[in-house]
């Protein structure tokens, strides 16, 4: 079974490379089948959850290739089957947006109820709600969410809470929908943002993404492009928050700044120096870290995504923080597994953490129990005196390519491993 080694101490320092959003990714290539024309991807990162959702179109006659590793060429003119429930898509949370998808360009579509990483309840009741708004019947059997319509016509959607992937979908479905739909209290995120650019890429009418009111004029059909996608500001925030927990000096470079000013925020509070410039951020960590109190917000807010490095790094910090994680219920199940690493740290109502922040981590055998948590608690080992084995590892497979390869060259000492034996190899090289 394959495990990260991990030796901690070393502090990060140099240049790392951000690779495309893989949230923006799984959307706009499940959007990509709403045309009959041919549509070029750049700069997909090569994570397994891209990898599954390219199966899952190729399984229902879309045309994929691969032209490199992050370019790929997609036709869906010969989509076969609107029924998606392979075993690979059901591993996955973007998998629902198929439906939208298939549901704008076929108006019918059958897909696996999503799964992804187990952080709480992802309800998809804002997505019904906005298909239902349109027109569509929608009924949940057999594990699949079942979507028909007769034809979509645009509607007023109001939002009952910020839900990025129901914008997302609500969008794609209306895009080939008669009228005028409006999207009010829709998501603002980054990745929501370059979905619209990239259906308005081909010839969609989508205005108002990245504020709180989407307008969408329907459009009989869509055309080929060819789209490069944002880099992931998530990946960029980790690797911001491992050079702080390392008391390191890392260039983030191939990034959008302004998508980071929450982390960059927050990183600047807790006592390091944060220097942009246009496509690049450095972060120097020379001091000891500070306290301060964190709550996650949708998009500008601080992201979810970003609370278990945040919480990591408050835990070197000096003094007491609050984490307060508003957007999902269940997401510090890793902190069970920091405290083995001699964490001081309290979670009180399922939703705050109050943490103590202590001299050290020392290294444990620790397990990922989701794909950002698991990215955090790799840093955790980082920093961490001695000798860290982390189990359950391909969860941070999901969604960061390359990652102990970024990290080995940024001065890290973490290999991957597979047995008892390569983990001695290991311990014994490192010393």
């Amino acid at each position: 079974m394959e495990q990260y080694a991990i030796k901690g101490g070393n502090p990060l320092v140099g240049e790392v490379e951000i690779g495309g959003a893989k949230n923006a990714a799984l959307p706009i290539l499940a959007a990509s089948v709403m045309t009959d024309e041919t549509v070029y991807i750049d700069n997909i990162p090569d994570v397994r959850d891209t990898q599954v959702l390219l199966k899952a179109m190729e399984n229902i006659g879309v045309f994929v290739k691969h032209e490199g590793r992050h370019k790929v060429i997609v036709n869906g003119a010969q989509v076969h089957n609107l029924v998606v429930e392979d075993e690979y898509i059901r591993k996955i949370r973007a998998s629902y947006y198929l439906i939208g998808a298939l549901l704008g360009k076929y108006k019918s579509a059958e897909v696996a109820l999503p799964g992804g990483c187990d952080i709480g309840c992802r309800a998809i009741d804002q997505h019904i709600k906005g298909f239902r708004a349109l027109g569509a019947e929608v009924v949940i059997e057999h594990g699949l969410i079942k979507t028909r319509a007769e034809h979509l016509v645009g509607s007023h959607i109001y939002m009952d809470v910020v839900s990025v992937g129901a914008t997302i979908n609500v969008m794609m479905a209306a895009t080939l929908a008669e009228g005028l739909t409006i999207i009010e209290n829709a998501a603002k995120e980054p990745h929501v943002v370059d979905l619209a650019n990239f259906l308005n890429s081909m010839g969609a009418n989508i205005k108002g993404a990245g504020t709180d009111v989407i307008r969408i004029r329907g459009v009989a059909r869509l055309h080929g492009t060819d789209y490069t996608i944002i880099p992931d500001q998530i990946e960029a925030g980790t690797f911001m928050f491992a050079a702080a927990l390392t008391k390191g000096d890392v260039v983030v470079k191939n990034v959008i700044p302004k998508h980071l000013e929450s982390i960059s925020a927050k990183l600047l509070e807790i006592g390091c120096e944060v220097k942009e410039q246009d496509d690049c951020v450095r972060v120097v960590a020379s001091k000891p870290l500070r306290h301060t109190h964190v709550k996650t917000l949708p998009y500008p807010g601080f992201p979810t995504d970003m609370q278990p490095q945040i919480t990591v790094a408050l835990g070197l910090s000096k003094g007491t923080s609050i984490v307060i994680e508003s957007i999902f219920e269940n997401r510090f199940k890793y902190v069970d597994e920091l405290i083995k690493m001699g964490a001081n740290i309290k979670v009180e109502g399922g939703d705050t953490a109050i943490i103590q922040g202590v001299e050290r981590y020392t290294g444990a055998s620790i397990a990922a129990p989701d794909l950002r948590a698991g990215a955090a608690l790799v840093m955790a080992g980082l920093a961490a005196e001695g000798f860290t084995v982390m189990d359950d590892i391909h969860y941070i497979a999901r969604g960061y390519e390359d990652f102990h390869q970024k990290l080995q060259a940024l001065g890290a000492q973490i290999e991957l491993v597979n047995s008892e034996r390569e983990l001695q190899h290991f311990k014994l090289k490192v010393g």
